[in-house]
């Protein structure tokens, strides 16, 4: 694992004005202990646009997005190699507090995980930790991330009944919610559609689009239809190598790679 530096000497990372490119990653490689899950990966993704993430299972598509807010530094005998720098600075050096960047780089999972709480206190935990107290203000902040959410005019009546009662679908735009009350630049989703059905589905890919006029939006799927028509960049992963990274219609339409094309045209995978 990277040593961490105290957290006295720790800085948050302030955005320039007008950056376009939020995330750089330059010859990142991880190890699982001796066994290298991640080879080499290159690419930059762009601010205020949604990045799909495609490829086989087991090809490091998870594994990368975790590299993004050091999700991986709680993973035992992990060990990374290379730069990702957000806002240009690299995240893995000691000058970053990691428990500020995951506020800025919010992750949403393949399975909605709520608190036993209610949605009100699901929303305003993050804002707690993060030492707002103020009830005015926690207030405006869980209406506005619903709403963000698309799910305020759903449960603006109930928000004091437990989220463990709400959809699956709900839910998962519950966390959402629960990752945008705390205020980040970006959202990691991991296969966030794939425990839903369609109907739901539709609502979280409609939700992406309007998440991307103020967001950096990074989804990892397994659904090739989805990533063609929510993204706008697509990245294509295969044994844990980017093979190809690009906008969505060219790596759709004509891709560089034989192995991209032969994935997309079902050949394998």
């Amino acid at each position: 694992m990277n040593t961490q530096g105290s957290r006295s000497n720790q800085t948050c990372l302030t955005p320039p004005p007008d950056y376009a490119s939020l995330i750089h990653v330059h010859d990142l490689d991880l190890f699982y202990g001796t066994q290298q899950a991640l080879k080499k990966v290159n690419m930059d993704i762009p601010n205020r646009q949604v990045t799909a993430l495609i490829g086989p299972s087991g090809c490091g598509k998870s594994t990368l997005i975790r590299c993004f807010n050091r999700m991986n530094d709680l993973v035992d005998h992990c060990r990374i190699s290379g730069s990702v720098e957000f806002y240009g600075e690299n995240i893995y050096g000691k000058q970053t507090d990691p428990v500020d960047l995951r506020r800025r780089i919010g992750m949403v999972f393949q399975k909605p995980n709520p608190f036993p709480k209610s949605i009100f206190e699901n929303v305003a935990y993050g804002p707690r930790i993060h030492g707002v107290t103020d009830k005015e203000a926690l207030t405006q902040i869980v209406e506005r991330s619903l709403k963000d959410a698309a799910l305020w005019e759903e449960v603006r009546d109930r928000l004091h009944e437990s989220a463990m009662g709400l959809s699956g679908g709900q839910q998962q735009r519950l966390c959402i919610a629960r990752t945008l009350a705390v205020g980040p630049d970006v959202i990691l989703m991991d296969e966030p559609c794939s425990a839903l059905d369609p109907i739901a589905t539709s609502k979280i890919e409609a939700l992406v689009n309007d998440l991307k006029q103020n967001y950096c939006v990074i989804i990892v799927t397994h659904n090739m239809q989805q990533a063609a028509r929510i993204s706008d960049y697509t990245g294509f992963m295969y044994l844990g190598e980017m093979l190809e990274f690009g906008t969505t219609p060219q790596i759709f339409q004509a891709p560089n790679n034989p192995v991209t094309e032969n994935y997309i045209t079902g050949r394998f995978g």
